[in-house]
């Protein structure tokens, strides 16, 4: 108990000096925010409410291939309207909380809608399924960096992490597709015990890329969640008076997933700013616009996860505080059942031996 305090102590002073240094770099290295302001009161608010419901749209679409990848690893898979509450819980957590929470986040908010009896092993697939679903982005990250290096030039700060962005990610989709395991395939010999048996159920979660249809479908969904996501970009850039064409909306959107790569703080507010700011220079985009365009895009984009999970939260009967360690108590729970079995083994072979002995 002692260690991990300490641990999350550690965690949030490294947060909390990262997150100090970014202000501190921004209050005297920053933008003219006077200009920054300036470039609030003439925004076009018809664009905004056109960048949040490309948004939306594309939370549906991610939801949608979520759902589908899903129902290729759980045998009485949950409806999609449970799928889509999980999904938008897990915006809410990845846009408040520091790291990728969210993911684990949308898998015990769905695990609570699958019986106890089954809930251990369902969780363990439902964890394979959002690395599944992670991986499908793959493709549609590949066409957009395809379609910015042929349209609009990658600064050269951004071009070493794409690179380390593409090998992490080709590793990961083959290290996945090594490891998938279709749920129709009996395994049984290798499901025995604890740890190897919540192995083989998270692998049952990768079975989608074993299976081409239900992949492709899912692929699809997950490059038309990124096409709403490009067009609410340029969107936004219409609210803010950058009138600019769609590949400038296309290295926006690319340099600000590279941003978020490593999430230091919730949101990397800041960071991500400087990121879209710095590229829209080249297109005659003032830096101080340019940065709070980048304020406007992070806005809107949170507003819509954090609108959607905190609808969801209070359809799931969830709190904030019960979000913070969800994700830690069902990880927890499912170590605790492992650990009391363990004992209960050790405790059964004690008592054949003295009863040997005897």
């Amino acid at each position: 108990m002692s260690k991990l305090l300490k641990a999350k102590w550690t965690r949030a002073a490294l947060v909390l000096v990262a997150f100090s240094g970014m202000i501190a770099f921004f209050v005297w290295h920053g933008p003219d925010w006077g200009l920054v302001l300036d470039a609030f009161r003439f925004v076009a608010w018809e664009w905004v409410v056109a960048a949040i419901a490309l948004n939306l749209l594309s939370v549906l679409a991610r939801s949608a291939a979520w759902n589908e990848v899903i129902e290729q690893a759980v045998p009485a898979p949950p409806p999609f309207r449970a799928v889509f509450s999980a999904f938008g819980v897990g915006l809410f957590a990845n846009a408040v909380l520091p790291g990728r929470i969210g993911e684990l986040a949308r898998v015990a908010v769905l695990s609570r809608r699958i019986d106890e009896e089954r809930r251990a092993d369902t969780w363990a697939v439902l964890l394979g399924t959002v690395f599944a679903h992670r991986v499908l982005d793959l493709f549609p990250v590949v066409l957009l960096i395809a379609y910015v290096a042929a349209t609009a030039k990658i600064p050269h700060w951004a071009v070493a992490s794409v690179i380390v962005f593409l090998i992490v990610a080709f590793a990961l989709f083959a290290f996945a597709l090594a490891s998938a395991r279709h749920r129709h395939r009996t395994v049984l010999e290798e499901a025995e015990g604890g740890v190897r048996r919540l192995v083989t159920m998270a692998r049952y979660g990768l079975g989608v890329l074993h299976a081409p249809v239900p992949a492709l479908i899912a692929g699809l969904l997950q490059c038309l969640g990124w096409l709403c996501q490009l067009f609410a970009v340029w969107a936004t850039m219409r609210a803010f008076d950058i009138h600019e064409p769609l590949p400038a909306a296309g290295l926006v959107l690319l340099l600000m997933n590279v941003a978020m790569l490593f999430p230091l703080w919730p949101g990397n507010v800041g960071l991500v700013q400087a990121a879209v700011a710095l590229p829209l220079v080249s297109y005659g985009v003032p830096y101080a616009k340019g940065f709070a365009f980048g304020i406007g895009l992070q806005a809107i984009e949170m507003s819509v996860g954090v609108g959607i999970g905190l609808i969801f939260l209070a359809r799931e009967g969830l709190s904030y505080a019960m979000l913070k360690h969800m994700p830690g108590a069902e990880q927890a729970e499912v170590g605790q059942e492992d650990e009391e079995d363990g004992e209960q083994e050790a405790e059964q072979e004690s008592h054949e031996r003295t009863r040997v002995a005897r």
